[in-house]
């Protein structure tokens, strides 16, 4: 088959490489200049797999007001006049209990494990240099109600597979010597010794490149305007490359829609309405100086605020934004990044180049990306997986190859699948 992936961020990327693999003639089209430009480029860089529970649970309608009004929440909401952020807003609060959570938790699990069986074989097999790491995870809570809540969480997750620790705090920084400086700030952690981390900009760049080699076709600096849908099936229009020009056919015999927070756009031409909405987040990336790196990821719940090791660099990276539409970067964000690696890490100099990120993660109200097919029979989806999208993006793209191959799910997709 001809296959057009409409995006070129991880979930496109890793879509393309299992469809080439598999025979299929591929054509990846996206607006930005080159892959990886959105949500993947400077994302929190852990392959999070044990870590997947919803934003979307029980400990968040007793905090709503401070969502709306707080300055300074990690986890923020900007009411806007616009339909689509109240629908996905009360979706979200309909599905925050803990019965929803935990079957999200349970779905996620197994996508998150189908992930690492296919993810960090691709990075190594084909030699991606993306300062890919197997250091493990340690989760650190600030009080004695936090940490009961995430023991509760591990004695559940443990029955459906997962292997985690309960650390104390002294225990954790024997664990990760590199959080000695904020010892007094926690009461114990989470320890994960199977959770892994990179670079998803830089494997987004080195896999487009295998891909082209391999015969991937790439058009870059053009959107798919619309789609034209007569007899069940679609056609995509082109942008045209110069303004002013006309929208030109981009034939294909399937389309994957892998195009994050522009999907629900694209979609509402073909009649589909895509519960997804744009989580903004932030992150910057230190090298410090005279001072201890991390071994492992590092997550501060205190703060909401991840710590991953990318060679002598480390990628600090939090904040849940929902209505922050624009990708402009406030310097109060990056200075609250900066402030997090000073104080938990104990980085007083760092190098001068921040490079300070913001990015758009296109999350569904349950946590659940929608995979696989559409009603229309040539139409697919890869999209929502919010701030997990480094993590799930091999086991999202492996589903939709055997939705598009018309074979048997590798694991269940129903959890996953488009509700109309």
């Amino acid at each position: 088959m001809h296959v057009c992936v409409i995006g070129a961020g991880v979930m496109g990327l890793t879509t393309a490489y299992f469809l080439q693999a598999e025979g299929h003639s591929v054509t990846v089209v996206d607006c930005a200049a080159g892959p990886g430009m959105g949500a993947s480029r400077a994302n929190g860089a852990q392959l999070s797999y044990s870590f997947v529970a919803p934003l979307a649970d029980a400990s968040v309608p007793p905090k709503l007001l401070s969502l709306i009004f707080g300055r300074d929440s990690p986890l923020k909401f900007h009411p806007r006049i616009e339909p689509a952020q109240w629908r996905w807003g009360l979706a979200f609060l309909r599905v925050a209990n803990t019965e929803a959570a935990r079957a999200t938790t349970a779905a996620l699990l197994r996508l998150a494990e189908l992930s690492r069986e296919f993810i960090e074989p691709l990075i190594e097999g084909e030699g991606i240099a993306c300062h890919f790491t197997r250091g493990g995870k340690l989760v650190v809570y600030p009080d004695q109600a936090s940490l009961a809540a995430a023991r509760a969480q591990v004695e559940y997750q443990a029955t459906l597979g997962s292997v985690q620790k309960i650390l104390d705090a002294d225990a954790c920084v024997l664990q990760e010597p590199a959080l000695a400086p904020y010892r007094e700030k926690i009461v114990g952690g989470v320890w994960t010794p199977t959770e892994a981390a990179a670079d998803s900009g830089a494997f987004c760049d080195q896999l487009a490149r295998l891909l082209a080699e391999r015969g991937v076709a790439f058009d870059f600096g053009r959107a798919v305007q619309r789609f034209d849908v007569a007899g069940g099936e679609v056609r995509a229009a082109l942008g045209a490359p110069a303004a002013g020009g006309a929208a030109t056919p981009l034939r294909a015999d399937a389309y994957v829609l892998a195009n994050g927070a522009a999907a629900p756009a694209l979609a509402a031409t073909a009649g589909l309405a895509l519960p997804v909405y744009p989580l903004k987040g932030y992150s910057i990336t230190v090298k410090p100086v005279g001072s201890t790196l991390p071994l492992a990821s590092i997550t501060d719940t205190r703060r909401k605020v991840v710590f991953a090791p990318l060679g002598d660099r480390v990628r600090v990276a939090g904040f849940v934004e929902i209505g922050g539409h624009p990708t402009d970067i406030p310097a109060a964000r990056i200075g609250a990044l900066l402030g997090a690696a000073r104080e938990v890490l104990g980085y007083q100099t760092v190098d001068g180049d921040l490079a300070p990120w913001a990015g758009l993660r296109p999350a569904t109200p349950s946590g659940r990306p929608l995979l696989g097919r559409t009603p229309l029979r040539n139409l697919y989806l890869n999209v929502g997986q919010g701030t997990l999208g480094w993590t799930l993006a091999a086991g999202s793209a492996r589903l939709v190859c055997d939705a598009i191959a018309g074979r048997a799910p590798t694991i269940d997709i129903a959890p996953f699948t488009l509700s109309v």
